[in-house]
């Protein structure tokens, strides 16, 4: 089945070619590992989760790649304002290092807690600084730098049609970049490579170069990794909306300038998820951890959840009310599905051909750009169906799950049992049974009844009776 991908370059949805047929290469960035991922960055790598799923859903092999920015990043991508990764260890009274290894293992925990898998290549920026000067060192000869002020530039005037990933004019990504004034700059949208004469005299992290002892830029690490571990013809690039009018840019300039081509043949990003006061950021000072929806009471798959139930492409308003209904509805598909697998009978029919149209009905959806609210829809046609047996169902449900990885089949009912007596609650079912089969139904309501003041719900369905415990 063809996959299509809205690409960001040309503002359209585009028909998923790869460049080695049946596999993909994907580069997403990754956290800078100075504070935790909030919310709003983690819905970005659901995001990314859900298409690498979605890929090898339709059978694709992919291969991911993520860096970790553990040096370089400054609080603008414009090579302006504070070190974020200084601003951590002074805010803690740790290293930079220590900082670095605490705020890495969090996100991962996070990612783990959120059900996104790992990544096949994790890069750390400070064991790839050779690649970066090494990648430097090409763009010098080739004649895309300068050196001012002891730093090594990138001169924009060299690259042709550097404004074409974020489709502003010059004028209007100077303005939205932030830039600062530096007499440094050729011009005010040039970037550092490498910074040996920073602002920051007491910089701890620093290396040797050819241009004098410093440390890198934050562009040119995603540039040398990218190039690193996916070659130089990458199949997708990934990150959320504020990447585009600075750090891809310049990433698109640095990697097409080395090799002399496109890089990159789809760009994808993730849009923001927005409160009441506006996009979700770090420096805005208050942000929401995925621990902090935690102590609220909510898991981190209602999170996941309430993600899923919106596109990616779409800017996502999020507030406690909203994801309490997300929460509500997450488990009440997963008790409805709950019923279901307890009464599968695998002597059951299994018609790969029922099975193989719902999952091509599937397929279509998540396909489509990836549209998880269709393909959410495909999930309830399969629970309402009575053509389907239940092992059908469980099957098919198993299957989908494999992209939204919501543990839809993981239910368990067992902090709601304190004070049940199960095997009381198993005999009222039985002898109401035999009510019902006597067309008792009076005593059989009667039954229904006791068992409700015990908090029992009763669940009747063709394939037999189950029961749960009240929410």
């Amino acid at each position: 089945m063809n996959f299509y991908i809205y690409n960001t370059m040309s503002r359209k949805k585009e028909k998923f070619i790869p460049i080695c047929m049946g596999k993909v290469g994907i580069y997403t960035c990754g956290p800078t590992v100075y504070n935790y991922a909030h919310i709003g960055n983690l819905r970005t790598y659901i995001f990314e989760d859900l298409l690498k799923k979605s890929l090898e859903y339709d059978s694709y092999r992919v291969k991911h790649v993520m860096n970790v920015t553990d040096v370089g990043h400054l609080q603008s991508d414009a090579d302006t304002g504070e070190d974020k990764m200084q601003i951590g260890a002074e805010r803690e009274n740790k290293t930079v290092w220590e900082i670095a290894k605490f705020y890495e293992d969090a996100f991962f925990k996070d990612c783990k807690k959120l059900n996104i898998r790992r990544p096949d290549v994790v890069c750390r920026a400070t064991d790839h600084i050779q690649d970066m000067i090494n990648l430097i060192k090409i763009l010098e000869k080739k004649g895309y730098t300068y050196v001012s002020n002891g730093n090594v530039y990138y001169s924009i005037d060299k690259f042709k049609d550097y404004n074409k990933l974020a489709h502003l004019s010059m004028e209007e990504l100077e303005a939205g970049s932030r830039v600062e004034v530096d007499k440094n700059k050729k011009n005010p949208l040039d970037f550092v490579l490498w910074f040996t004469n920073s602002k920051f005299k007491n910089q701890v992290m620093q290396w040797d170069s050819p241009w004098g002892r410093g440390f890198p830029g934050w562009h040119i690490e995603c540039s040398a990794m990218s190039l690193k571990y996916l070659g130089d013809r990458i199949d997708i690039h990934c990150g959320g909306v504020d990447h585009i009018p600075v750090h891809h840019t310049n990433e698109i300039a640095q990697s097409e300038a080395a090799v002399g081509h496109k890089c990159v043949n789809y760009w994808m990003h993730g849009e923001f998820l927005v409160t009441n006061a506006g996009k979700m950021s770090k420096s805005s000072g208050e942000f929401l951890t995925l621990s902090k929806l935690e102590e609220k009471g909510f898991s981190p798959l209602d999170y996941r959840y309430f993600c899923l139930q919106s596109r990616y492409r779409k800017q996502l308003i999020f507030n406690y009310d909203a994801l309490q209904q997300a929460h509500l509805s997450y488990n009440k598909l997963k008790e409805k599905i709950a019923s279901i697998i307890s009464t599968v009978d695998e002597s059951e029919r299994a018609d790969e051909n029922l099975i193989d149209s719902y999952k091509s009905k599937f397929m279509e959806q998540i396909c489509d750009d990836l549209n998880m609210p269709n393909a959410f829809t495909v999930l309830f046609e399969v629970m309402k169906d009575d053509e389907l047996t239940n092992r059908e169902k469980k099957i098919l449900i198993e299957s989908f799950d494999t992209v939204f990885s919501l543990d839809l089949l993981k239910y368990d009912d067992k902090q709601n049992l304190r004070g049940i007596d199960e095997d009381e609650v198993n005999r009222l079912i039985t002898e109401r049974k035999e009510a019902r089969d006597n067309k008792n139904w009076s005593k059989a309501d009667e039954i229904r009844d006791k068992l409700s003041d015990m908090g029992i719900e009763i669940l009747d369905s063709k394939s037999g009776t189950t029961w749960r415990v009240k929410r």
